[in-house]
């Protein structure tokens, strides 16, 4: 085999090697991108729950404030109403 073919051939044995870990580096900054993007939708998941949970705990509360509101507004009536037979006496 002349010097020269040899020459030709690892040049492209290093082209290829070089080729290679270009697309070796790209393929592992696209699973890095990835595991970024599967980190951030795991983040967005537990921020999701963790808002839900405090909405249905807030609404739980609206609905207990909203259930004492009437029970008061009731006795405030009845208060006022025994007020006014006492004073109608």
């Amino acid at each position: 085999m002349p010097a020269k073919t040899v020459k030709a051939a690892i040049e492209e044995l290093q082209s290829a090697v070089q080729s290679l870990e270009i697309a070796l580096d790209g393929r592992f900054d696209k699973e890095r991108d990835v595991g970024e993007f599967e980190e951030e939708v795991r983040r967005v998941n537990e921020d999701r729950s963790r808002l839900a949970q405090e909405l249905d705990q807030s609404q739980f509360r609206a609905n207990r404030l909203e259930e004492v509101n009437r029970e008061v507004s009731r006795r405030l009536v009845t208060a006022m109403e025994t007020i006014r037979a006492v004073l109608d006496r």
